[in-house]
């Protein structure tokens, strides 16, 4: 979520786009993919990312490294639009999605052969 506008320099006013620009979509498709190949990055160092199959040679951190260098170069296309309901229709809208998951942590029993058990409840029809 990006707010039409920003603090100035000195952080005591708010000073607001222009009604119809507010910011150029490849420049900010570049700072996206660095700051996503940034904490890609920190996540490695901190030994946060496991690699399971096909990405199993990624663990190993030279492999790691040429992958992400390949990434550098890669056009990132970021797609921005204002929202259909209005702005006030963002927050909600999007905390549907951050706030619920499918199967949470805590729901989940083990992984063996390829099988994920996990904890389940089932709500009761009402007639």
């Amino acid at each position: 979520v990006v707010p039409a506008g920003g603090l100035s320099l000195d952080r005591q006013r708010w000073i607001g786009s222009r009604k119809k620009f507010f910011l150029h979509v490849d420049p900010l498709s570049c700072l996206f993919r660095g700051k996503f190949l940034h904490y890609l990055e920190e996540a490695f160092a901190e030994s946060r990312l496991e690699f399971q199959g096909q990405l199993r040679e990624l663990a190993h951190p030279v492999c790691f490294q040429v992958f992400v260098s390949s990434l550098r170069n890669k056009k990132c296309v970021l797609y921005a639009k204002p929202p259909f309901g209005g702005p006030e229709q963002v927050l909600p809208y999007l905390a549907r999605y951050t706030h619920r998951v499918a199967i949470s942590n805590g729901r989940l029993l083990s992984l063996e052969d390829g099988h994920v058990r996990f904890r389940a409840r089932f709500a009761t029809p009402q007639s």
